[in-house]
């Protein structure tokens, strides 16, 4: 399975063969189809593949933030990821979605249900740091969370593009300086 994930973040979906999996795995194809009846459920479990782990990803870096701090070090993280791959190949779930979702509606209702899950992810940071007082109590954390998600997967691909890890920081710094922008006010307190 990991393998036909890495082919298919690397080369594409449309692209990657079974036979090219096969090789990859070293599976044989009675394997193969013993577990899969075509193409499609293969790429189906690579969703979900590629899902678990971002989200775990996301969840361990995001489950406690409450701070600007907090928000702060995970969009560090998240840079260094970039850095890493020197801003190569983009987001897994991403690029799944970018080639499936206009083809494929079983994928692209997968994919809407793991996007809406990161945004919960990152919409709980949001309100936790509310709760501290760190962002007003009249905020729409899912609204903020939808633009920082936004900030990640356009990050993703102005870095993927430009070859450019760097572009992922500009564009999460902008999207927690909006963020920033619902502090409350010296002196303004919250009700929490």
């Amino acid at each position: 399975m990991l393998a036909a994930a890495e082919l298919m973040h690397v080369q594409g979906v449309a692209t990657t063969t079974i036979d090219e999996v096969l090789a990859a795995s070293a599976t044989s194809k009675s394997q193969f189809y013993q577990h899969f009846e075509d193409k499609s459920e293969l790429v189906y479990e690579v969703i979900n593949l590629r899902a678990q782990e971002i989200l775990s990803w996301q969840r361990l870096r995001l489950e406690k933030v409450d701070s600007l701090r907090g928000l702060q070090q995970w969009r560090d993280a998240m840079v260094q990821r970039c850095v890493l791959r020197r801003g190569l190949w983009g987001c897994e779930l991403g690029s799944l979605a970018a080639e499936l979702s206009d083809t494929d509606d079983k994928a692209r209702a997968s994919l809407a249900e793991h996007f809406a899950e990161w945004r919960s992810i990152l919409a709980g940071a949001l309100e936790r740091m509310r709760d501290n007082g760190v962002l007003r109590d009249d905020i729409d954390a899912k609204a903020l969370a939808t633009g920082l998600l936004a900030a990640v997967e356009g990050g993703y691909l102005l870095s993927q593009t430009a070859h450019d890890p760097r572009l992922m920081q500009t564009s999460l710094d902008a999207a927690i300086a909006h963020i920033m922008s619902f502090a409350p006010e010296n002196g303004e307190r919250t009700s929490r």
